[in-house]
């Protein structure tokens, strides 16, 4: 399974994230500011508190926001969910 291993943040509300397959670039994350959670981006110095949570390999900003690595991975890549996590895709019947 591919892990996020670098994240830094950028201006504009954007991320640049480094997986573990090498795999590496920019997501735009300014369409989640201000909405629930994410209201707390506005706080000065917030965002660039952005890092990858030890425990769960999340991407995080302290203990209430964190966005799931695969899908960003999906977004960076263009991969699939079945891409990604083979055992989803249906196994062929021998009838």
């Amino acid at each position: 399974m591919v892990k996020p291993v670098e994240v830094r943040a950028l201006p504009a509300y954007k991320i640049w994230i480094r997986f573990s397959d090498g795999s590496q670039g920019e997501v735009d994350l300014s369409p989640l500011l201000g909405k629930g959670v994410f209201a707390a981006w506005r706080e000065k110095g917030q965002f660039e508190k952005v890092h990858i949570d030890a425990e769960r390999g999340a991407i995080a900003w302290g203990g209430d926001i964190d966005l799931c690595p695969d899908t960003l991975y999906m977004r960076i890549t263009g991969k699939k969910p079945d891409d990604i996590y083979p055992n989803l895709r249906p196994r062929a019947s021998n009838a």
